[in-house]
């Protein structure tokens, strides 16, 4: 039986879920133990990070709509467009964490924090845009979770703001356009027999290695 876009990505996110113990940093946050330094250190990483990956996601777009994948190019831009908005929520967080445009000029990013955009900028220049939306897809679950776990405990255990917390209250809550735009871009792929499942779910694990690497770099610092 072919497989529905429903069926792909509900396998794919449950095969790629991380181990429970693959973010040290969250359960340090959650407990009120971790330095201040790494929480700054987590929304500085972040001014390089949003903005290479907006790029990356513009860059597939392109490179879907050149291949004729309509849904595809859709999902890239919805994603791009939320870079765009979690990049204007950094502020406020940056300013609770005690950094200043001085600090975000002078920081030094870490290569452990920066391997994942990096990864995703070889997805964007090597990926079949279909593969790319399966693999994406499928770490983001894991992403919002551990968002949502921060902003409660940076309200609860730091006495930071609704404003200070709404770049990590962003990606925690529900995203309908994205839903549907990843759904019918999955399907496309599918249809068009576009899509390599095997393909996405090696670039998905690597997806996941990477974003450990960044958790376990902050956890460094904490």
């Amino acid at each position: 039986m072919t497989s529905t876009s429903h069926e792909l990505l509900a396998g794919a996110t449950a095969e790629l879920a991380p181990e429970p113990h693959a973010n040290p940093l969250v359960p340090l946050v959650a407990e009120g133990r971790a330095d201040r330094a790494a929480l700054a250190a987590l929304a500085l990483e972040q001014c390089r990070i949003i903005p290479a990956d907006r790029r990356s996601f513009l860059h597939l777009a392109a490179r879907a709509a050149d291949a004729e994948l309509p849904a595809c190019a859709d999902f890239f831009g919805v994603l791009a467009e939320g870079e765009s908005v979690a990049l204007d929520r950094l502020g406020p967080l940056l300013a609770a964490c005690g950094s200043d445009e001085d600090a975000v000029a002078a920081y030094v990013p870490t290569a452990g924090c920066q391997a994942y955009p990096a990864y995703v900028a070889w997805l964007a220049l090597n990926a079949e845009p279909a593969d790319a939306v399966l693999a994406l897809t499928a770490n983001f679950a894991a992403w919002g979770g551990y968002c949502a776990d921060l902003a409660t405990a940076l309200r609860g255990r730091y006495g930071f703001s609704d404003e200070a917390c709404g770049f990590f209250d962003f990606f925690a809550g529900p995203a309908p356009d994205l839903d549907r735009a990843v759904l019918a871009a999955l399907q496309e792929g599918l249809d068009l027999e576009r899509l390599t499942p095997a393909a996405a779910l090696r670039q998905g694990r690597l997806l996941q290695d990477y974003e450990a690497m960044f958790w376990t770099s902050l956890a460094a610092r904490a």
